[in-house]
This record gives structure tokens, sequence and C-alpha cells, in this order.
């Protein structure tokens, strides 16, 4: 009897405490749902180019739609989900996607595919000053020179990777990832795996931010590569009576070395920018002078993780640093008009290293507006054109766009 009531006990303590733990389960659930945010973003955009070349002018207009879902947090854990769109509308399809095989070799590019991908799909930890991510995320470091998202682009870049971020103190950032796999901008056509490293550290003190990085990269491939660079930069700002002064500078090496034996190539080049910019009556002017180096007109220092949309012209000719390297010297001008903001610059580029009979690089003149409305709307319109100089031809852009966030 007493064997058959210890038994019964021991059933009973069991269910009760697989019930407890059910519950908590269903708790834990109920907050990460009852918890969670959903988001809708969408962006309607029309592109044309016009090249002085053999290649038809182009023109696309797309829709790009992301849906995005991030659970509460059950200690610590969340999971975020996020599926990417891009679909051609109205049937504005003469342009040309090279990596994917779209309308190859007739007209110029614009890099907007049609695809339906996971943008998006991780897990973190966070707690106190640590956070850590694992799976398909994005990451962006300062302003994309080196690490960003290309959201310029309907398909945005983003990196299968494990990250780490802790905030050290109030003042020290510590930042590091290890990327796995770079989900490029070309639906999945251009995908590379990858064995890359990135560490960055950001110290904020009373005269500016100064940030160290390093970043080694190298495609997972059958071919020995390795691209390595270190860097540090400055930001400081000043207030005076009636200017603001903006001013940087920023400095980098960069060794890159593919192939082994006879067949090895080691190239080693270097970085360097620096800014002023003076705000004064709901103006800003500023003057930024990039240059990325070359080794002997061999090699041009490479950035290839960067929103490179964003540098060196609108027009996408520097998507590639030439050979013979970059020099970029950017006059700009930027304030606001009819409650949005409006943007006017000029890039003069030449060789870092001439060689070849190539020195002048071109120029381009860049103006852009955009503008909010109705609350969670936006709307842009811009245009590049490029003046081309030993190499390349001459070249125009123009967008037009429409979005909103919900």
């Amino acid at each position: 009897m007493n064997s058959s009531r210890n038994f019964g006990m021991k059933i009973l303590a069991t269910s009760v405490i697989t019930l407890i733990g059910t519950s908590a389960m269903a708790d834990d659930i109920h907050t990460a749902l009852s918890d969670a945010t959903a988001w809708a973003d969408l962006n309607l955009r029309y592109e044309s180019v016009e090249q002085d070349n053999a290649l038809e002018d182009a023109s696309a207009l797309t829709l790009r739609t992301r849906l995005g879902f991030s659970s509460g947090s059950v200690n610590g854990f969340s999971f975020t989900a996020e599926v990417e769109d891009s679909r051609i509308v109205l049937g504005q399809d003469e342009f040309t996607v090279g990596p994917t095989g779209f309308n190859v070799g007739e007209y110029s590019v614009i890099a907007d595919p049609e695809t339906t991908e996971v943008d998006q799909a991780f897990i973190q930890y966070k707690a106190d000053n640590f956070t850590a991510k694992v799976g398909r995320q994005v990451i962006t470091l300062d302003d994309h020179r080196f690490v960003g998202h290309v959201g310029w682009r309907q398909d945005r870049q983003t990196f299968d990777a494990v990250s780490a971020k802790y905030a050290a103190s109030e003042n020290l950032s510590l930042f590091y990832s290890y990327l796995y796999k770079r989900n490029r901008i070309f639906a999945e056509a251009a995908d590379l795996d990858a064995k890359d490293h990135i560490l960055h550290a950001t110290y904020t003190s009373k005269i500016g931010k100064f940030v160290g990085y390093a970043y080694l990269l190298e495609i997972d491939s059958d071919t020995d590569n390795a691209l390595d660079t270190y860097g540090v930069s400055y930001d400081g700002k000043t207030k005076g009576e009636n200017v603001n002064w903006a001013y940087g500078a920023e400095f980098a090496t960069q060794s890159s070395s593919s192939g082994a034996g006879e067949t090895a190539m080691d190239f080693d080049a270097s970085y360097l920018n620096a800014y002023l910019a003076a705000s004064f009556s709901g103006v800003t002017a500023k003057v930024d002078y990039e240059i990325l180096g070359s080794d002997d007109g061999q090699y041009g220092f490479s950035t290839p993780l960067a929103t490179l949309h964003k540098f060196n012209g609108w027009t996408d000719q520097f998507l590639g640093t030439p050979a013979q390297g970059l020099k970029d010297l950017k006059f700009s001008l930027s304030g606001g008009l009819a409650g949005g903001k409006w943007l006017l610059a000029y890039h003069d580029f030449t060789a870092d290293d001439s060689s070849n009979g190539v020195d002048d690089l071109g120029s381009e003149i860049n103006v852009q507006y955009t503008k909010k409305f109705a609350g969670k709307y936006n709307f842009g319109i811009k245009y590049g054109t490029y003046d081309a100089g030993d190499i390349k031809v001459d070249a125009n852009r123009f967008w037009m766009w429409v979005g909103t966030r919900f």
C-alpha cells in the first residue's frame, strides 16, 4: 500500500511540475506575442539612366515592400523576422541587372532585380549593456563607408552573422561580428559565402568621437584571398555665435592578397578623408576631400561592404575603385525649403596614381530634394550628371520616389 501511495505521490508531483513548467512557457509565449511589434515599409521608385555609349537608355518603375515582426523580450531573448519583395510596376522594365541575367547587354544598369527573400531573421539577446544577435541581420557602422546596408537599392544588403555589442562605459562602445554570408543587392545571384571579422570601437569625449576599426575580410572560396583594413577616425563639432562648425578626419591602411605560389598577387593601399562644414542661417556648406589610394597604378583601395552609392557621386561611376586610385574633392550646400530638405553637390575626380594615360577621372553634379508629408509618407527627387574624363562616358541618372512605413 505504501509503495502504491509513494508512486501516486510521485506521479502527482511530476504532474504539478509539468503544469508549472507548461504554465511558465505559456506565460513566456504570451509575453513574446503581446509585446510584439509588426511593420510594413513600402517604396515606389522611378529611375532612368542615360549613358553616352551603345547601350539603350534605361528606365525602371519598381515597388519594394518589407514586412517585419519583432517579438517581445523573454528573459532577454527576442526574435525578429522580415521579408522583402521587389516588383516591376506597369511593365516598366527597360533596364539591365547583369548578375541575375536580366536583359543583359541591352540597357544601362539599374540594380533593382525582382526578388522575394528573407531580409532579416535573427535571435537577439539583450541584457544591461550587452546585445548579441545570431542570424540574418542589418549591420551598419559609422557613415557606411566600410560597412553598410546599401539601403538606397530596393534589395538592400544584409549579412548572415553572429554579432555582439558591449557598452563598456558611458563613453566606450565595442562591437564585433563574424559574417559568414554577404547577402548582396542582386537577389541571390551574387551572394557570397564569407569568413569576415568586423571589429569596431567608439570612444566619445568632450572634444569629439574617436573610432578605431579592423575589417578582416575573406571570401569563402577555393582561392586563397584576404582583404585586411585597419583604420582610425575623428569627428568633432564646435558651436559659434553665428556659425556652427563640424570637422573630421579618417585614415586607413589596406592589404589585399589573392592566389598562391606563382599566381599570388599582393597589394597595399591607404585611405584618407578630411572634411570641414559650416552651418549658418539654415544652410550648411561643406568641403570634403577623400583619397582611395593606389598601389603603383595596379590596385585601388576597396570597400566591398560599403553603401557605395552614398559616396563618389550618385551616378555610380566608382562602385569599384580604379587601379589608379581615386581622389574626390567634393563641395556641397544643403538646407531647408518648403518643409523639406535640399542638397547640391559638386565632385571633382582625379587619379591618385596617374598611369597609362589616366589622370582626369571627370566631374559630377548631384541635386536632391526630399520631404515628409501626411505624417508617415516621404517623397524625393534627385538627379546626377557625370562628365567623363580620361575613362568612362558621360552619364545622367534621375530618380523620383514616394514611400511610407507603418
